[in-house]
């Protein structure tokens, strides 16, 4: 049994989860099976054909988006997601996250539903915490099964994806600087899209009218539209096989089976306890840069436990909502959203890589987390009409921070960190003088591991890709001159943090950057030992006459013809201590230009010999040896983690925060 000191908590303590004063989120949709014995009964083969299915369906969804989509941001950088639910609502596919049924439900009684109906929204603040900002669409199908004349409602396949253009203040419906939900764009609570499958074009005509890319918005919608009611069709030949009550006793061991493969093999790493720790996003875009904090309270319940067995997660002290758009609603249906959006971190606690790789995350997640919230007015319980359109800043947060917490309970054997998604992009008018809008979710580096260096230039939407140098050249009006690993931006470790991007675009015609990005002063920070990533940073016209540095919040920023923006995206946090890193590693990395000469002396204390040049490049080992050594070695009161120097310059000159140090 550990206990973490943490306020309402006294160190060496422990009765179940502290109570901080929060509350469960209610919620009207709780978590239950399908059948009388929770698919306990299901034959396990035809489990694993169901599952398969389900797979294959989902699969054959986002093809279908990617292969008839039109926006560069759906097609090309494949930012959307397919997933399937059962007529309870419970995800059963565990490849990515997705959104939610439960808002369509909560509107539209099932029992009202009929086939061909194609359902959409994209309210933040109606989608019971499914949707964290409006260009995010969302088109819902029922899928039915049943003898004629008793067809029902069986299950749901669901797509959404970040859109081009949605109305508001900015092209591209993400104002930086926005105070409100009002000037982000066209919001829609649930409707019905498509009535028995007749188009409501009425319906269409409005979001069209209100984006600046009316075709492309026409063009993916109705992409996704088909994709998902050619999925409910696959999946209604599955119920049409083998039966509705066989198929849904399938689904319920699909979810048991996860809930007890977690249950064994995730929860058991984690001792009885119950820890605290704290991340922060930089800037909101309307207030000055200052630490906006996100706090994790987590418990780990005995087997014994009245409430059972479970991930007791208390957001108590996370800061007050932001009056910029970095907030997230997250405090809707119990937490549902956050529990399968965070619960991809668990995973790192697998036996091996590979297991984790086997590992999904679908409902069967849900009853072992339990979610706390503060009272309404933080920046995961906002208060409408708060502005969201850069939650990512506290979503994305909040898996480092749920991997700090987890890191502080288990000796550090989680990753360091992360952060792989930031938006930037051009706009204005091309060469033929017709408007275009250019943008792109660059990823970063990963975390070091306690066994690996991090992944280079990871994205956190699965599929996700940065869009290709060939289409972009011949669609708008830039070259884009260099595409590269950022050096040095890997944080030093035992195990190296993964690099991020550094890309060069020079504009051929006068344009406008725009950039909502996070981590350009607060690096992704290393784990017991490891050394902070190098933070994300965009220069236009660097070494020239105009040099300057563009804020990482920015939706308007002036280029001139024959200027090159240079963007530079996060490197992963270091694992482990630089000066136990094998010099021969070192030494590779230099060779492979992931890490300069210079940073191999300073930062892991290799001597070098020799030159990359002529392939001569080796290292000195009775120098290297020598100069390790007469390195400071840690002491025990050194921070458990690095969140590299600009911390400080938001904290007063502090090194590190209480929390940091075990």
């Amino acid at each position: 049994m550990t206990t973490d000191t943490h306020p309402g908590t006294p160190s060496g303590t422990f009765a179940g989860a502290p109570d901080l004063g929060s509350r469960r989120a209610p919620t009207q949709f709780p978590f239950g099976a399908l059948t009388d014995d929770a698919g306990r009964s299901a034959d396990p083969v035809l489990v694993e054909i169901v599952q398969g299915s389900l797979a294959a369906v989902e699969h054959e969804v986002e093809t279908a988006i990617a292969r008839t989509s039109r926006s560069p941001m759906i097609r090309d950088a494949h930012d959307f997601r397919a997933g399937i639910h059962d007529r309870k609502l419970r995800k059963l596919t565990g490849r990515s996250y997705s959104a939610l049924v439960h808002p369509v439900a909560r509107d539209f009684p099932l029992e009202e539903m009929k086939e061909g109906d194609v359902f959409f929204h994209n309210d933040v603040y109606m989608s019971e915490g499914g949707i964290g900002h409006l260009p995010d669409l969302c088109v819902t199908v029922p899928v039915f099964a049943g003898p004629e004349g008793d067809r029902r409602v069986v299950a749901f396949v669901q797509a959404f994806g970040h859109h081009d253009d949605i109305g508001g203040a900015v092209p591209g419906s993400m104002p930086s600087h926005a105070t409100s939900v009002y000037e982000e764009g066209l919001a829609v609570p649930p409707i019905k899209l498509w009535d028995a499958g007749v188009p409501n074009r009425s319906a269409l005509a409005i979001m069209t009218r209100n984006s600046r890319m009316p075709e492309s918005l026409a063009a993916d919608l109705d992409a996704e539209c088909s994709a998902c009611l050619m999925g409910a069709r696959r999946l209604g030949e599955l119920f049409d096989r083998y039966g509705v009550e066989t198929v849904e006793a399938c689904f319920d061991a699909i979810i048991d089976r996860s809930t007890e493969t977690y249950r064994r093999e995730i929860l058991s790493k984690i001792p009885v306890g119950t820890w605290t720790w704290e991340d922060y996003a930089e800037h909101d875009g309307v207030d000055d840069p200052q630490l906006h904090t996100q706090r994790i309270t987590l418990t780990r319940t005995a087997a014994d436990d009245p409430d059972g067995e479970r991930l007791v997660l208390d957001f108590a002290g996370t800061s007050p909502q932001a009056k910029g758009p970095i907030n997230h609603c997250g405090d809707y249906s119990d937490g549902v959203f956050l529990k399968k959006w965070l619960a991809p971190i668990l995973r790192n606690l697998a036996d091996t890589p590979e297991r984790m790789a086997e590992l999904d995350v679908n409902e069967g997640v849900v009853p072992l987390i339990e979610m706390r919230f503060p009272e309404k007015g933080t920046l995961l319980t906002p208060i409408f009409p708060a502005p969201t359109n850069a939650r990512t800043f506290v979503i994305l947060r909040l898996l480092g921070v749920l991997a700090g917490v987890i890191a502080k309970a288990v000796d550090g054997k989680m990753p360091a960190d992360q952060e792989t998604i930031r938006y930037t992009g051009v706009y204005g008018e091309d060469l033929d003088g017709r408007p275009y809008l250019m943008r792109e979710v660059l990823g970063g580096g990963s975390g070091g591991r306690y066994y690996a260096d991090g992944e280079d230039t990871i994205h956190v939407v699965p599929d996700s890709r940065n869009l290709p140098t060939e289409f972009t050249e011949s669609r708008f009006p830039f070259i884009v001159e260099s595409l590269s690993l950022a050096v040095d931006s890997g944080g030093a470790g035992q195990y190296r943090g993964g690099l991020g991007y550094e890309k060069h675009i020079r504009m051929l015609k006068d344009a406008h950057f725009m950039s909502i990005a996070d981590r350009s002063i607060l690096a992704c920070w290393g784990v017991k030992g490891g050394k902070a990533g190098t933070p994300f940073q965009v220069v236009i016209d660097a070494g020239g006459p105009n040099e300057r540095e563009v804020d990482a919040l920015a939706d308007a920023e002036e280029v001139k013809a024959g200027e090159v923006i240079r963007i530079r995206t996060t490197g992963g946090g270091g694992w482990g201590n630089p000066l136990d890193r094998d010099p021969a590693l070192v030494v590779r990395d230099v060779r492979w230009r992931k890490v300069s000469a210079e940073a191999a002396l300073a930062d892991y204390g290799v001597v070098l010999t020799g030159s990359v040049d002529d392939d001569t490049l080796s290292y000195d080992a009775e120098a290297t040896t020598k100069e390790r050594a007469g390195r400071p070695a840690p002491e025990v009161e050194d921070a458990f983690f690095d969140r590299g120097p600009g911390y400080g310059t938001l904290a007063g000159g502090a090194a590190s925060a209480q929390v940091d140090h075990l």
